[in-house]
Order: structure tokens, then sequence, then C-alpha cells
């Protein structure tokens, strides 16, 4: 299967098939782990894009794409409980870098912003909102989608901590720049210092702030698609999903921790007579 050139014309169904078994075999060279079932599907939904469109141009004769199926496995999304989250806040880190990491992460657990998007943001990007307070103004690196975010203090604390960071003035932005695997691999430290179990990464942040920081306090869903920047309510509701699934866990437990107790009063009453 291994070509330079592969042309149009033969493109098939079989060809997508051997893709995709190319892609699930595939061992990196870099020591990065071997693609997982979504990875390759990502990868196979962005080449059935670009052949569908060359399908609809006529530079095929038919699609090869019609009756291969993309099967995405569902994932859990991981987030910070409160109190996980209140922990990073508040630990003491002796390491100027890990203290960075962890002030940019905790950053995006309150704004919501992507890692692209946090670390390319200039100070044009923060303006006076209606309510007279700052409010980030951007459009998505991944949607190009406007958003518009209320600065809640926690992130101002942390922008006015950096605004004069000679690195980040040095590139026009409000954060020293700082690459995505690198800023991964020393959340994991911080993780470890905070006694945090969850394989922690930024992107977390981002589902940190849908739920524990925004769903979990009130906030309308509606409210919460806008401050994402997403395109439709329907990316949103997985977040609402999984808040109610915390709900139901936490009343399942107070339920075991009531039964438990009624169970050791009964045990009294039956010794004292």
């Amino acid at each position: 299967m291994r070509t330079k050139d592969y042309p149009l014309a033969d493109l098939s169904y079989q060809f997508i098939t051997d893709f995709e078994h190319f892609l699930r075999s595939h061992k990196p060279l870099d020591h990065q782990k071997p693609m997982g079932n979504n990875g390759v599907m990502k990868y196979l939904e962005r080449f059935r894009k670009i052949v569908t469109m060359g399908a609809r141009l006529e530079w095929l004769e038919k699609d090869p794409f019609t009756h291969y199926q993309l099967k995405f496995h569902k994932t859990t999304r991981e987030f910070l409980t409160a109190d996980e989250l209140e922990r990073i806040e508040r630990k003491g880190l002796s390491l100027p870098r890990l203290q960075y990491v962890r002030d940019l992460f905790v950053f995006s657990c309150y704004t919501g912003l992507a890692y692209i998007d946090a670390i390319q943001l200039k100070p044009e990007n923060i303006s006076i909102g209606i309510d007279g307070e700052n409010w980030i103004s951007i459009s998505r690196q991944k949607t190009r989608e406007p958003v518009r975010i209320p600065i809640l203090p926690k992130a101002q604390e942390v922008l006015d901590t950096y605004k004069n960071h000679p690195r980040a003035l040095n590139v026009g932005c409000l954060f020293p720049n700082i690459s995505n695997q690198k800023l991964n691999s020393y959340l994991k430290e911080v993780a470890d210092l905070c006694n945090i179990q969850k394989p922690l990464t930024f992107h977390i942040a981002r589902h940190t702030f849908a739920t524990t920081v925004t769903l979990t306090n009130g906030v309308p869903l509606e409210t919460v698609s806008k401050l994402l920047g997403h395109s439709s309510i329907q990316m949103t509701q997985v977040y609402a999903k999984i808040v109610e699934q915390k709900v139901s866990q936490d009343m399942s437990n107070l339920r075991s921790t009531l039964i438990q107790q009624k169970e050791g009063q009964n045990s009294g009453k039956s010794r004292v007579i």
C-alpha cells in the first residue's frame, strides 16, 4: 500500500479498509502510543471529506466512502471536581515551570479556552463588556466560531500575574509560549503533587469549565454552549449528561451513607434492649 502517489480513479472501498488497517497497526517511532479507534476514525473522517469533494467535482466516478461507516467509540470526558480544582489552585509549587502550567490550566478552568486559544491570547482580545467588566473576544482556532467570555476573578488573577512577563511581551501575547506537549507533561507532575489520580491534560480544564465551574453552578446549557463556542447546543449536551451522572452518583453515595447510619442506630437500640 505504501506509495508516493495514488491515482484518484483507483480509490476504492478496499483502499479505505486497507488504510484503516494501516492506521490501526502503525507504530510511531517517537515513542508515542499507537492511535486508538477514535483517532483512526478522525483521520478517516477528514479523508472522507476530501474524497467526497472530489466525487462532487466529478474527479471520481463514484464515492468509495458510500458504503463505509465510521464507528466512533463513546468516551468519558474527564473533568475535575470542585475539591480537585481547589487542590490544584492552592498547592504550593516551588518550580516556576510547574507554577506556570498550573496557572495556565486554572485560567482555562475559568474561561473554557482550549490550549491554542489560550496560548495565542493577545491584549487586543481583552475588552470591556456590557457589564463594565473585562471580557475575552476571540474566534476559536478549531471552528472559527466567535466567542465572548466574561473574565471571572480567578482568571483575571492569572492574567495579572503574567501580563508583564518578558517572554509574553516578546511574542505580543498575554502568556509565555509553551508547547502543548510540554504543558501536558508538566501537568502530570502537578497532578502527582496534588494527589490527583486522573490523567491530567490541558483539555480537561475545558471540560472542568463546562461541568464543575458553570453547569454545576446553575449556568444554563445555552449559555455554556455560547461560552464554549459550540456551533450547536447538541455538542454541549454531553456535559449536561456528565453532570446528571455525577449528581446520580453523589446521591447514590448519600443513600448508602444514610442506610448505614440507620442500621447503626438500629443496632445500638438492640444492644440497649
